[in-house]
């Protein structure tokens, strides 16, 4: 496992971390083998995991304390998030800051999250939605920097809408934050324009979410692929989203090499930017864990390969399903 600096909080992160909402609100997860899933990433070295109290309500946070018990001799780093009070995802401009995050209700969730994960310290507490239109209120910098202050946050961060990776600008500059978590892959490049300048900029540490797209990057979707209704894909791979998906992963795979499958490749297309911190596919099973972990082995994928991969950037924009 190679390990990269979380911005100015000078932590070493694994590059590959532990996406956890695959935990709650996805089909097929089964408590015995996530418990398992998650013990072997950390013996592989992982020591950076994602999680959220929107992630089944707490259920996510209470497995990442458990991992936390389990490995008390460890130093792994809890990044969780604060959902929003109107619980819409993801937030829109017209949204009023007092309806999403009022000053003491960034506070009651930080202590319900401390609750859950059973630690007296959160390491990056995070806004799981923003608009770059609250950067210059009051409220919940005060909020944050009162929690700073007594010790039950180290870091802060902002989880960055879908397909918005500009939406954050002005509040990065204001220097609270030290985190941006934001959807970076092969068809996501966006955040390269003017994004992650800015964070080498100000020393701001880098998350990369949805490193497969939702799936789409592993290759295995087909125009004819079907989810339960209670699997939250089944509302975000709708047919135009699905068709269009699917085309796109297709029009990839001549250019996946041999020794390489499609989501290795992805990993290695994010992970050959230094920009990025760390990433944090979603993993509920053991193969999928040791895959991606033996991703992180410092080797990048080539430079004409990676040329080749900018010219597949699929710029999108946020539409009712897209969530």
């Amino acid at each position: 496992m190679q390990y990269r600096t979380f911005g100015r909080t000078g932590w070493q992160v694994s590059d590959i971390g532990y996406g956890m909402w695959g935990l709650a609100g996805w089909t097929g997860s089964e408590r015995e083998e996530v418990d398992q899933a998650l013990n072997r990433s950390v013996e592989l070295g992982c020591n950076f995991f994602d999680t959220a109290w929107g992630y089944g309500e707490g259920l996510s946070e209470r497995i990442l304390g458990d991992l936390l018990k389990r490995y008390s001799d460890k130093r792994l780093y809890v990044a969780t998030k604060i959902p929003p009070k109107n619980r819409k995802w993801p937030s829109k401009p017209e949204f009023s800051l007092d309806d999403v995050f009022p000053a003491e209700y960034i506070v009651e969730y930080t202590e319900k999250s401390l609750k859950n994960l059973g630690v007296e310290t959160i390491d990056l507490q995070q806004f799981h939605v923003w608009e770059d239109g609250w950067a210059d209120r009051d409220e919940w910098k005060e909020a944050i920097t009162k929690l700073t202050k007594e010790g039950k946050v180290q870091a802060w961060g902002l989880s960055v809408n879908r397909w918005e990776p500009d939406n954050c600008l002005n509040t990065l500059r204001t220097n609270l934050i030290d985190g941006v978590q934001v959807i970076y892959n092969i068809f996501d490049q966006a955040p390269e324009d003017n994004l992650f300048p800015l964070c080498r900029e100000l020393n701001i540490g880098v998350i990369a979410r949805v490193p497969f797209d939702e799936g789409t990057l592993t290759g295995t979707l087909t125009k004819e692929t079907t989810f339960p209704a209670d699997d939250w894909r089944s509302t975000y791979f709708v047919p135009e989203n699905l068709n269009a998906s699917v085309d796109h992963a297709e029009a990839l795979k001549s250019l996946i090499p041999a020794d390489m499958t499609m989501p290795e490749m992805a990993l290695r297309f994010i992970l050959s930017n230094p920009d990025v911190a760390t990433t944090i596919p979603g993993m509920r099973k053991l193969r999928n864990v040791e895959a991606n972990m033996a991703a992180s082995d410092a080797k990048g994928l080539s430079p004409e390969l990676i040329q080749q991969l900018k010219g597949h950037r699929w710029d999108r924009t946020p539409t009712e399903w897209s969530q």
